[in-house]
């Protein structure tokens, strides 16, 4: 006959181990989260965007990475992503960053426009960026800010829902 002792210590292991994978099995399902919508967008010699309009929900965690696939140098055909706030001027934004190449023609006076943006790049080189979306649902108008590349087309819109 077996020892009562190790049968009811052999039962305890067993019982600890099942609650334990259940416990554990609850808490990582509670507490894994949905992650960012993501974005991947590229930009390019022909001063054009891979995406125009960008959906997200209101508040959601957004992860976008711009790449410059370009070639061409810095000085003349840099790109970045900037997203203004909803009413804002995009024409207005371009235009008075042409004369802020210091600021990576990101104008100080305007700053209060902007929501999240990207550091200006150069050929071959990408910038991730991490923001909340607004709380607000609406269209929220994104540019690039290099000399003429809204212009021709290098802008876009963040749809919140």
């Amino acid at each position: 006959m077996k020892n009562p002792h190790v049968v009811f210590v052999m039962w305890s292991i067993l019982l600890l181990a099942g609650c334990g994978k259940q416990e554990s099995v609850g808490s990582a399902a509670a507490t894994v989260p949905n992650g960012p919508k993501t974005f991947e967008l590229t930009a390019n010699d022909t001063m054009k965007y891979s995406m125009n309009r960008l959906e997200v929900s209101a508040g959601a965690e957004v992860s976008l990475t711009l790449t410059n696939v370009g070639t061409l140098p810095k000085q003349s055909m840099a790109h970045n992503w900037i997203l203004l706030k909803p009413g804002s001027d995009p024409a207005a934004y371009a235009s008075a960053a042409v004369t802020h190449q210091a600021q990576d023609y990101m104008p100080p006076e305007l700053a209060s426009e902007v929501l999240a943006h990207t550091r200006l790049l150069g050929p071959k080189q990408s910038d991730t960026i991490t923001f909340t979306a607004p709380a607000e649902p609406g269209e929220y108008p994104f540019l690039c800010s290099f000399p003429a590349h809204f212009l021709t087309g290098m802008k876009g819109v963040l749809v919140v829902r």
